[in-house]
């Protein structure tokens, strides 16, 4: 018996299920949905996916055109639309929904008497069998299972008679209980993937019909693999082909983002360094946040170190101002070593006017002194050199 804690888990399972019956799909409950399957229950099939070709629904046994929802990009164009997979289903039928058939139970107690009876009637089934009475045979192979519950022969007999009416899903059902009692049972194996192909399962199908062969082979399973394995490859290489397509996809949008975002911060950069403008600097961590801008922004940054007592400084201010108007594309930081003591003293500075060149962080030339002239050279000649 369950306690209370595990029935209010398994309520909120199935409340999840309810709102949301594509969970089921998830891989790591593919035991469960086999489970409801071998009950009779109609799995929802998936809506708007591909990936999961376990989780095709019984009613569909080929592949429609579907979006990649997935997807949040705007640009329709990058969408992969899905084609049809090109498949023969001719020997497809409709899936059986019938109630399940009686199972035995596995805890009786079976006696030698069981077993005989069990044989007696598995004898009548196979009689009703040669006389193409399936109906009568099942009656027989049902009361058979009935008394030896766990005999994994009786339910891939009974299986291999859902198969010629065409009723593939309990054929599945019967095929489920004989393998749970034998993992070896060939005919469990034969008779899953036959069924399996009659619903359009084609990869399951052939994956059935391979275990099957390897155990125990026979020619109907060679015949029936000839028609299941151009179909399973058909479906194999489609879903390599789109995702091989998606990757691409993903690559793609990969290197847009990462181009967006470059230039977002190019763009942040650039907002961040005034075009034209002399920006005063205050401390080394400001210093350092201009650096770096101007670095990703792939910009020539001049640091002018000067000083409210110096007179050379006033006279070489105007034209520092000056040139930042004609550079616009290059960064003019101006330092008050007064005020910001700590960045004069990082750079070693000894006297004002100075005017130190950065390119990519570092210190490429420099000017010191109240020279006009060669300032003005080396700012035309840095701002046009990378």
């Amino acid at each position: 018996m369950m306690d209370a804690n595990q029935v209010a888990e398994l309520r909120r399972f199935v409340e999840k299920l309810q709102s949301n019956p594509s969970i089921l799909h998830d891989p790591s409950l593919v035991f469960f949905k086999e489970y409801l399957r071998s009950l009779g229950a109609q799995v929802p099939k998936i809506e708007k996916t591909e990936r999961d070709y376990e989780d095709m629904a019984e009613t569909k046994p080929s592949f429609s055109p579907k979006h990649d929802d997935d997807d949040d990009d705007d640009d329709d164009d990058d969408d992969v639309m899905e084609s049809d997979v090109e498949l023969d289903n001719s020997d497809v039928v409709e899936p059986d929904n019938d109630p399940p058939q009686p199972m035995g139970d596995p805890t009786a107690e079976v006696t030698d008497e069981n077993r005989d009876d069990a044989q007696l009637e598995k004898s009548k089934a196979l009689e009703a069998i040669s006389d193409g009475k399936f109906e009568e045979a099942t009656e027989h192979l049902t009361k058979a299972v009935m008394l030896n519950p766990t005999s994994a022969i009786l339910y891939a007999t009974r299986s291999s008679v859902f198969l010629k009416v065409k009723k593939p899903n309990a054929a599945i059902r019967d095929a489920n209980e004989a393998l749970q009692f034998n993992p070896d049972s060939a005919k469990g194996y034969k008779s899953r993937g036959m069924a399996r192909a009659m619903l359009g399962q084609w990869e399951e199908a052939a994956a059935d019909l391979h275990v099957a062969s390897k155990l125990d082979y026979d020619e109907e399973i060679g015949t029936m693999l000839k028609k299941v394995e151009p179909n399973a490859k058909r479906i194999d290489e489609h879903r390599r082909k789109y995702q091989r397509l998606r990757k691409e996809k993903e690559l793609q949008r990969a290197e847009r983002e990462r181009q967006q975002q470059q230039e977002a911060q190019e763009r942040e950069a650039q907002a961040a360094l005034k075009d034209g403008q002399v920006i005063s600097i205050h401390s080394t961590s400001e210093l350092e946040a201009k650096k770096k801008a101007a670095k990703k922004a792939s910009r020539l940054l001049i640091l002018y170190f000067t000083a409210t007592w110096c007179g050379p400084c006033r006279y070489m201010s105007p034209l520092y101002s000056n040139l930042a108007t004609q550079h616009p594309r290059v960064v003019f930081l101006k330092v008050d070593i007064d005020e910001a003591n700590d960045v004069a003293a990082s750079w070693n500075i000894s006297s004002v006017p100075t005017f130190c060149f950065i390119r990519d962080g570092k210190e490429v030339d420099k000017v010191v002194g109240a020279d006009k002239g060669s300032l003005e050279q080396k700012v035309a000649q840095h701002s046009t050199s990378k």
